[in-house]
């Protein structure tokens, strides 16, 4: 796997970033000191600056330092093609998905594209006690109501640690 691709999957996967979101990073949005990433665009068209996750921080590092080639200006994703360029649009990063997903075994359904991770992001993180507040600021969206329809609850998992129905089986 070309290592833009991992870091590319590692901010969607872990951060549940947006393809505009993700096609507007620039090098200057890294705080490399801090730990922390500026996203701009969204559907709110405000920015958000979220903690830059190890794994997703170590993957951009490389990225930088052995594939991005150098000079060709500060857009953070440059694509493959020949000549090199920033990667401009959205169904390249779905596609890009897509083939890392047939790679890996995951059969394609109807929602199988970088879009999907975004809902994989929230139910991942409310299963494991975030909060839907939590989880709507990191995805940047405004009403609870747009999360909610992002987060999938465990229902298993939550049978498990909710507390018995005071009546009883019957």
């Amino acid at each position: 796997m070309l290592i833009h691709n991992r870091a590319i999957l590692l901010l969607l996967v872990r951060l549940g970033l947006r393809c505009a979101e993700i096609l507007a990073l620039s090098m200057d949005d890294i705080d490399w000191q801090a730990g922390l990433i500026r996203v701009h665009i969204g559907k709110s068209h405000r920015e958000r600056v979220l903690p830059l996750p190890q794994e997703a921080g170590t993957a951009l590092a490389d990225y930088i330092q052995i594939e991005r080639p150098s000079g060709l200006g500060r857009a953070m994703f440059i694509g493959v093609n020949n000549p090199p360029s920033p990667i401009h649009t959205a169904p390249a990063i779905t596609q890009m998905v897509k083939r890392n997903l047939v790679r890996a075994g995951i059969p394609l359904g109807r929602l199988s594209g970088a879009h999907m991770l975004r809902h994989t992001v929230a139910s991942r993180l409310v299963n494991s006690g975030a909060s839907f507040s939590e989880v709507a600021d990191l995805l940047g969206h405004q009403r609870l109501q747009t999360t909610a329809i992002y987060a999938k609850l465990d229902l298993v998992t939550l049978a498990r640690v909710s507390m018995p129905w005071i009546g009883g089986v019957r």
